[in-house]
């Protein structure tokens, strides 16, 4: 397995992504943000997950973040998926969704070749991982997660799209507490 987009040093902050399989738009629904949303504040508070910056989208999510405690950000991210792919599944199953079928037939259909006996399949294999390793870079980074709901027309500006961090950064009222990163 490649390690090129990996997070492999402890105590290092790194920008990542994880991604829905097939690109589907699984975080249209309040309530599926809300698992990501509780389920990180549970990686923060139990496993040592410090969030710098972050975005939901409605397929993917971005994270500038770093692992401070007793687990790798390879093991957070690992349980993260494990624990919000079932909590999306219970969610599509017991909540109002017109794509219900689709999507559960589409998660069920691709893990079908998995030896591992699974029944659904909600995330891409793996994650994204790039280390953070300058200012530039800090700034560079948490501004695309900022701009990422203005450049798929979402809102007009970052601060008005409520699962983002760039509401911390504007000192509003936001779904999740983050370390904001002066970046004067």
């Amino acid at each position: 397995m490649s390690t090129k987009y990996k997070a492999l040093e402890i105590d290092k902050a790194y920008f990542i992504t994880i991604t829905t399989v097939g690109w589907i738009d699984v975080f249209t629904r309040l309530s599926q943000k809300i698992v990501i949303i509780d389920s990180l504040k549970y990686c923060q508070s139990q496993k040592g997950l410090s969030i710098f910056a972050y975005c939901i989208m409605s397929n993917h999510i971005h994270l500038f973040c770093r692992a401070d405690g007793k687990y790798t950000l390879s093991e957070i991210m690992r349980d993260l998926k494990k624990f919000t792919s079932k909590k999306i599944i219970e969610t599509i199953q017991s909540e109002p969704e017109s794509r219900k079928e689709w999507m559960l037939d589409y998660f069920k259909k691709t893990c079908e070749h998995l030896s591992r006996g699974q029944n659904f399949k909600v995330w891409q294999d793996g994650y994204h991982a790039e280390e953070i390793f300058s200012n530039k870079w800090i700034k560079e980074k948490i501004n695309y997660i900022h701009q990422n709901p203005v450049k798929q027309k979402i809102v007009a500006e970052p601060e008005h799209y409520y699962f983002s961090s760039a509401r911390n950064y504007a000192e509003l009222d936001n779904a999740l507490d983050v370390f904001v990163v002066f970046m004067g």
